[in-house]
């Protein structure tokens, strides 16, 4: 069994997934149009070169995403991408290039459970939240 987000854009996708290809140090393995698709004669010609589906790599892990079809597009909301650094300068680094032109959520600081942690929604709609180190909970 296999367990991954898979994200819905708003004509974003493309722009989205090379972002965070380079910012995570991802690998893009497919990005599909939907011109030269099985759909493309249903497609609408605006929306032919947004993307179908797209998948990229980030060490062991998958993210998935696609634009969602006109008119048919919601907010994400109710769940975010979390992601764990070790490093404080790199989860540090990761949380400013998400936060910008985002919306910081909760502040990148020190928690009870961890060295640093923040929420932000990055400039393409989707929630993240970056856990770095962790600390004992509780009587651990």
């Amino acid at each position: 069994m296999t367990l991954n987000f898979y994200l819905m854009f708003n004509g974003t996708c493309e722009a989205a997934f090379k972002f965070y290809e380079k910012l995570l140090g991802g690998k893009i393995e497919a990005m599909l149009t939907h011109r030269g698709s099985p759909v493309e004669a249903e497609t609408s010609p605006e929306f032919l070169d947004k993307i179908l589906h797209t998948r990229m790599t980030v060490g062991n892990y998958v993210l998935m995403g696609s634009d969602s079809p006109p008119n048919y597009h919601q907010p994400a909301q109710g769940f975010a991408v979390n992601i764990g650094i070790d490093d404080v300068a790199e989860a540090e680094r990761v949380f400013t290039a998400l936060a910008d032109n985002g919306q910081v959520k909760m502040a990148f600081e020190e928690t009870f459970w961890a060295t640093r942690f923040g929420m932000v929604v990055d400039r393409f709609g989707t929630p993240w939240m970056i856990n770095c180190g962790s600390k004992p909970v509780g009587n651990a």
